[in-house]
């Protein structure tokens, strides 16, 4: 398996630990960002992006498109997310916060912080799930129509559609904010 830019190119028997290495290079941070956004829990997300990765480690053998094991990834996230925030926990392994010496913090957080107010991020849990759903990965993670539709299991018309819904709900909410 080599990589080329952001894909991922397998040689026939794909190597599972080849495999879940390149994609945590090219997807880890994105998907954590991603998770962080559903769960507003740093150890949460950080959690639910290492079981993702340990669940495709373990399915890797039924992979038979590499191409796929990126959108196939990002769903495992987006569903263990929505676990978590269905059963409430505060994370997967229940750990506590990690203490970061004092004026350290991740560019993650930086830049979430930068880049999303409150405001939204609130607006964005208020929505149906695709809806949600369909605009972190349009606009958080910058997948296109097609990557996104790959992602959740939805054609691409429907992912068009749930972007125009969630973009239609949100302006009320952020205006009122």
């Amino acid at each position: 398996m080599t990589t080329h830019s952001d894909t991922v190119v397998a040689a026939p028997g794909i190597d599972a630990d080849v495999l879940v290495a390149s994609l945590f290079r090219q997807q880890g941070p994105s998907l954590v960002r991603m998770a962080r956004l559903f769960t507003d829990d740093r150890n949460a997300a950080e959690d639910i992006v290492q079981e993702a990765f340990i669940r495709l480690h373990r399915s890797a053998d039924r992979i038979r498109d590499v191409d796929r094991a990126a959108p196939y990834l990002r769903s495992i996230v987006l569903n263990l997310a929505r676990d978590h925030n269905r059963r409430g926990l505060v994370s997967l392994r229940h750990r506590g916060a990690i203490a970061r010496p004092e004026g350290e913090a991740p560019f993650e957080d930086d830049a979430i912080a930068a880049a999303d107010s409150r405001a939204i991020v609130s607006a964005l849990r208020s929505l149906p799930a695709r809806q949600r759903d369909c605009l972190v990965l349009r606009f958080y993670l910058e997948l296109s129509e097609r990557e996104i539709a790959e992602t959740m299991g939805i054609s691409p018309n429907s992912v068009k559609t749930h972007c125009r819904r969630g973009l239609q709900a949100l302006a009320p909410l952020l205006e009122e904010q």
